[in-house]
């Protein structure tokens, strides 16, 4: 061959690199728990995760050892990632709204050996510090004196030359609750994590440039904060971080700082409306709002879109990095009428290149494109799981990379997808996760209680909610205090079951399993007040 290309390993700290040399100047605004703001840049960035890279190979950390936070959205948060991953380290974000057993085992399945935290979770951290085995080494990000992330970067002079290493290296580690039992880990490589990057900057996906100004209200704890960390380096966006997302605070900083860009769970979104409604205050320069987590209700997407807001409706998983799909703007958008606009992005959207859909009935059979034909929905891509971290049992696709997510769907003649259903009997409350098995089987679990089954119903401000339904021993009088509070002693308060209903017996398969689809179209109508 007479020429070729020059071959460089697709490595996450390039996208730093990049951001630091030609955006160096980009402001990152910070608005922090306490009220106070502080504000770095892209250079800045870079130099203090250089300093965070030397202090972390002094307190032996070594290539591939994972690095855990347990924090919300902040530069110092920023810094962290890029710093971990650039020593060859492995970036472990940590969700604080699990329960303390799934956090002792998250932090215990991944070996962490450090971790950082924000003060708001110091109380998190002091409970588990008996139960982590692996963590040597704490530091608060926004603590003070000899045990803060500051004091520790001070340490280091940041004449430092990153770890080098081949693309497919872990970089990320995040645990998905979305399963029965234990979570389970999803190791992002730094190939796929580039790759994703880059396709986050297209118009049909978050359309990102160096003039955006993006507000990520999905925590970065979440499915990789959505990939934005990484996908605002690669054009040296300004970001704007909130530490807490109370509606006023994030309308003001939106209107102050003019952010063109906003990402999260439709929950944000209900909160923003009742600030809106209450004061006449709203976000003025405000372009695009993606809204992915869970689905985004018809008149959530039509009040934004009346604002003179495009709205990216979008799916995704923790196993999928997380873009799936977008629900973007058409070909014949301009030409379509406002209410069908908003059928369009009310759907789940299609795909950007790199991602394969299909839809396959129980027996694994191919269904057609025909916006009929419902079945499993199965997704591959080079940003898509193989196998979850650690996990024996092998990977967790076919022979021919199909991921099954677990969602039922259709797609559309013009390849636009549309959930419909779930095959997992999980409930999706604010854009997270409650297992219906783990919360029937702590029900169980109470004095009194025979058989629980625990659904999601439709929830007006968190999509879903759980309702629990009881069959009661005989001659037991278990109350429904009863049961909230034994349940209180084994989940997260947020997993309680807003309600709890006595029902003389529970619809079985075959098997003797639970029939849920059968409970499920029973409650289908059922709806509960807005707290």
């Amino acid at each position: 061959m007479l020429g070729g290309m020059q071959d460089f390993e697709l490595r996450v700290p390039r996208l730093l690199d990049h951001a630091a040399r030609e955006h160096w100047g980009r402001e990152i605004v910070t608005r922090w728990a306490d009220g106070s703001e502080t504000r770095t840049t892209w250079a800045g960035i870079a130099r203090d995760a250089r300093k965070l890279a030397q202090a972390l190979e002094r307190l032996g950390v070594k290539k591939g050892d994972r690095v855990a936070t347990l924090a919300m959205n902040h530069s110092r948060h920023l810094v962290a990632w890029y710093g971990a991953i650039g020593m060859g380290g492995v970036v472990h974000t940590i969700n604080p709204r699990l329960f303390d057993d799934q956090l002792a085992f998250i932090g215990n399945h991944a070996e962490d050996r450090v971790l950082f935290y924000d003060k708001a979770f110091a109380p998190i951290v002091e409970r588990m510090k008996p139960e982590w085995r692996t963590i040597q080494h704490y530091y608060c990000f926004d603590g003070d004196g000899r045990g803060s992330f500051e004091a520790l970067l001070a340490q280091e002079d940041g004449n430092y030359a990153w770890v080098e290493g081949g693309e497919r290296d872990p970089c990320m580690l995040c645990y998905t609750s979305g399963t029965t039992g234990n979570p389970k880990g999803v190791v992002y490589s730094h190939r796929s994590s580039v790759i994703h990057a880059i396709t986050e900057l297209q118009p049909a996906e978050f359309d990102l440039s160096t003039q955006s100004v993006v507000l990520p209200i999905v925590p970065m704890f979440h499915a990789v904060g959505w990939g934005l960390p990484f996908a605002c380096a690669a054009v040296g966006a300004k970001f704007v971080f909130s530490a807490v997302n109370e509606p006023r605070i994030l309308c003001e900083l939106m209107n102050r700082e003019k952010v063109t860009h906003s990402a999260g769970v439709p929950t944000v979104w209900f909160g923003m409306f009742q600030h809106m409604d209450a004061t006449g205050d709203a976000p003025g320069h405000l372009k695009i709002v993606t809204i992915g987590g869970s689905a985004a209700p018809r008149a959530m997407i039509e009040r934004i879109m009346k604002m003179g807001v495009r709205v990216n409706h979008a799916w995704g998983m923790t196993e999928t990095s997380p873009i799936g799909t977008m629900g973007a703007p058409s070909a014949d958008w301009d030409e379509m009428s406002f209410d069908s606009q908003v059928d369009q992005v009310s759907k789940q959207g299609k795909v950007p290149f790199g991602v394969e859909l299909r839809v396959v009935d129980d027996e694994g059979n191919l269904q057609p494109r025909d916006g009929q034909s419902s079945g499993r929905l199965q997704v591959r891509g080079p940003w898509v799981i193989r196998q979850y971290f650690q996990d024996e049992s092998g990977p967790c696709v076919d022979a021919d990379n199909w991921f099954d997510t677990g969602d039922v769907a259709v797609l559309h003649p013009d390849g636009v997808m549309q959930i419909t259903d779930r095959a997992k009997d999980v409930i999706k409350s604010g854009g997270e996760w409650i297992s219906s098995v783990e919360l029937e089987n702590a029900a169980v679990g109470c004095a009194g209680v025979a058989e629980a089954a625990a659904i999601g119903v439709y929830h007006p401000r968190w999509d879903e909610r759980p309702i629990l339904l009881v069959v009661r021993k005989p001659d037991s009088q278990v109350s429904v205090e009863d049961i909230q509070a034994h349940l209180a002693q084994h989940v997260a308060k947020w997993w309680l079951p807003d309600e709890v209903h006595f029902v003389e017996s529970l619809p079985h398969t075959a098997t003797g399993k639970l029939l849920k689809t059968a409970i499920r179209e029973q409650y289908k109508d059922f709806k509960l007040a807005a707290a």
